[in-house]
């Protein structure tokens, strides 16, 4: 029987006591059993509701004294039997230090990474596994991703996000003993054929390989990336930040900033396919997670995940600069190869997706996570809960425009636009000289197929292209670098 009427019972959540950066959102949505979870973060709240409203609250007090902050940043949830099990990291007591000499920080020493199940036939939390490392400044791996191996009855955990203790675990699922198996940070990570693949998170460079955990014996097979892939436009990859990660057609898709990895776990080939890439911007989808529905899978591409406010420093200005200009809408966008799609816009962030029946749950925020130095002692987002028809997936597509300033760009290439279904497709560049376009079209067929490239000239003034002609994806490059006050738009209809 579907359960829509748990809809009715989802909420807004405007701004609460959370000491942290900036802000957090809604996490791990879990639809299971005819129970909805999710963690609200930074207040520490996690959230079990049925069709007859809320179930249950939990606010960690089994982790540490009142008043909390935290829970989840990056959807760390899986279900199994009558649990679901859900991790991340909480503040128990938390510590806002307050603001010097116009420096707001928080302590680290009551920061907690955990992992819990909520059991639904019992409706009640038990606490598995907590570890703190107890210092000022820093803390241990954040629980990133849980995922249950049905072969050994272990849950494998990922840490990537701290200063000690990073790497793949395996962890009894009643939290009788916790072990260590890969010592290479991870954030995410998904179950492909036999394997648990996960991508390895090298800060602040982002993916540099995947470790693929055998779910028989938990042996580790590393896979590096090092300079041997290339995006498919032969364009290079900079700055791959981890995203989520899904598993269709039998390989890893692991969305990074940039676009998305492709492993074949077996063959261990990788390719790389840019999607909405902005140079030095984090319009990606961080700190979201990626939903398989319909065969394909669905994210969103963030216009502002990570954020900064207070300037003291060069440093400090030119990332409050990248970060903070808003240069696009936020997108949901789908992938059911050769198809890519974009099928919404929507505003700052997404921080988790999840179907009930016909309807798709869109867990979003109005607010950035911030720099280590503008701690506030509460959470700043307004996080609410969109919800939309799955017919959305097989509608027309959503328009779309970016208005990009031209030093992002430079002569670096950029791009990455899905136009399939769209009927008026045109770049805008007001160009202060003359210039040279390069178009690069290829499809997200797997492996990826490549069209080739085409030359344009620019004229200086208010350039017009129209992209009618072409029917996949297409990332571009200028021949010489633009100036700071040029601007291109893309825009699709």
């Amino acid at each position: 029987m579907c359960a829509n009427e748990i809809l009715y019972y989802l909420q807004e959540h405007p701004p609460r006591y959370g000491p942290e950066w900036g802000s957090g959102g809604i996490f791990g949505l879990k639809y299971y059993r005819g129970v909805l979870y999710y963690t609200l973060a930074f207040e520490a709240e996690s959230f079990f509701i049925d069709k007859n409203g809320v179930r249950l609250k939990y606010c960690f007090e089994q982790v540490g004294e009142p008043p909390v902050s935290g829970g989840d940043t990056y959807d760390a949830v899986d279900a199994v039997d009558d649990k679901i099990y859900f991790g991340g990291w909480v503040h128990a007591p938390a510590h806002y230090r307050g603001k010097e000499h116009g420096r707001a920080t928080i302590d680290f020493r009551n920061k907690y990474s955990h992992v819990h199940y909520y059991s639904i036939d019992e409706n009640r939390v038990k606490l598995v596994w907590k570890e703190s490392m107890r210092d000022p400044e820093k803390w241990v791996g954040e629980v990133s991703e849980i995922i249950y191996n049905p072969v050994r009855n272990e849950l494998l955990i990922a840490r990537g996000d701290g200063y000690e203790n990073l790497g793949i675990y395996t962890l009894d699922p009643e939290g009788k003993w916790i072990k260590k198996i890969s010592d290479k940070p991870v954030l995410k990570g998904s179950i492909v054929l036999d394997y648990a693949c996960f991508a390895t998170h090298r800060y602040p460079y982002g993916i540099d390989g995947f470790e693929c955990i055998d779910l028989v014996d938990n042996r580790v097979h590393s896979i590096g990336i090092a300079n041997k892939v290339r995006s498919i436009d032969n364009g290079s990859i900079d700055k791959p930040y981890t995203g989520p990660t899904a598993s269709i057609y039998g390989r890893l898709f692991a969305f990074a900033r940039g676009g998305v990895f492709i492993l074949e776990p077996e063959e261990g080939s990788i390719y790389f396919v840019r999607l909405m890439d902005i140079p030095d911007s984090q319009y990606c989808s961080l700190r979201v997670n990626a939903k398989v529905i319909g065969g394909g899978v669905l994210t969103a591409f963030n216009s502002f995940t990570h954020g900064t406010v207070k300037v003291f420093n060069e440093e400090s200005r030119r990332a409050k600069k990248y970060l903070n200009t808003i240069f696009a809408p936020t997108t949901l966008i789908y992938l059911k190869p050769p198809v890519v799609k974009i099928i919404a816009t929507l505003g700052a962030r997404v921080t988790s997706v999840e179907t009930i029946c016909d309807k798709i749950i869109i867990a979003t925020n109005t607010m950035a996570n911030t720099g280590r130095f503008d701690a506030t002692p509460m959470d700043q987002g307004v996080r609410s809960f969109v919800i939309m028809d799955q017919s959305i997936l097989y509608g027309e597509n959503e328009s779309f425009t970016a208005v990009i300033p031209g030093w992002y760009i430079r002569d670096r290439v950029f791009g990455g636009i899905p136009l399939n279904g769209y009927s008026e497709a045109q770049i805008i560049v007001n160009a202060k000289k003359n210039n040279t376009l390069y178009i690069n079209e290829y499809f997200l067929t797997l492996p990826p197929t490549s069209m080739g490239s085409d030359k344009v000239d620019v004229t200086e003034g208010r350039f017009v292209l129209n992209l009618d002609s072409y029917k996949g994806i297409v990332s571009f490059r200028f021949e010489k670098p633009l100036l700071d006050d040029e601007t291109v738009v893309i825009s699709l209809n």
